[in-house]
């Protein structure tokens, strides 16, 4: 019988990767592969970050995969089979200062540079937070001016994102771009 405090992250790792292949699938299989994910059997999760989990690096994180493993992780992936089409994968996550998770959210689509995604998807995930936290916020104004007023509230200690972006292949091949946070129990 498995108990339920087994099935929380103790450690965590970001990563990324982009894929090129005439198969829409292979292109997907090579992103991951790009990322350092492929040998495992991806479980996608939604996007609460526990505040006992700990931030490893890539190589650390994946070193301690096992080919087949069951392996959580919050993903975001885009492909495109069209010529210079911008497509982008992106992971954000917001850490508060005193409670019991904070958020990660994802995106993905298509003509939206490195930094706009990445300003996204860390204003989403600290919007998120922010919300059970009773901050105040004001959404018309930019990530930029939400970022200060979050820092300044003192319970939103750090941001942080992972985000690929690509174009299509110019000779029509399948481009396909992943961005993840993986769990390691």
């Amino acid at each position: 019988m498995v108990n339920g405090s087994d099935f929380v992250p103790k450690e965590c790792f970001f990563t990324k990767g982009v894929g090129r292949h005439s198969q829409k699938l292979m292109s997907f299989e090579l992103a991951l592969r790009d990322a350092g994910i492929e040998k495992q059997n991806l479980v996608r999760v939604s996007s609460i970050y526990p505040a006992t989990c700990k931030i490893i690096p890539m190589k650390e994180g994946q070193a301690k995969l096992k080919p087949g493993q069951i392996t959580f992780v919050v993903l975001a992936e885009a492909a495109t089979d069209e010529p210079n089409r911008l497509i982008c994968a992106g992971v954000g996550l917001a850490i508060p200062k005193s409670h019991d998770h904070g958020y990660i959210a994802e995106h993905h689509g298509f003509g939206m540079s490195e930094k706009r995604v990445e300003d996204l998807v860390e204003d989403l995930a600290a919007t998120m937070l922010a919300t059970t936290l009773g901050i105040p916020f004001d959404a018309d104004k930019a990530w930029d001016e939400r970022e200060q007023q979050y820092q300044m509230s003192g319970e939103i200690v750090r941001t942080r994102a992972v985000v690929q972006t690509a174009e299509g292949d110019k000779t029509g091949l399948w481009t396909s771009v992943v961005a993840a946070v993986v769990f390691i129990l």
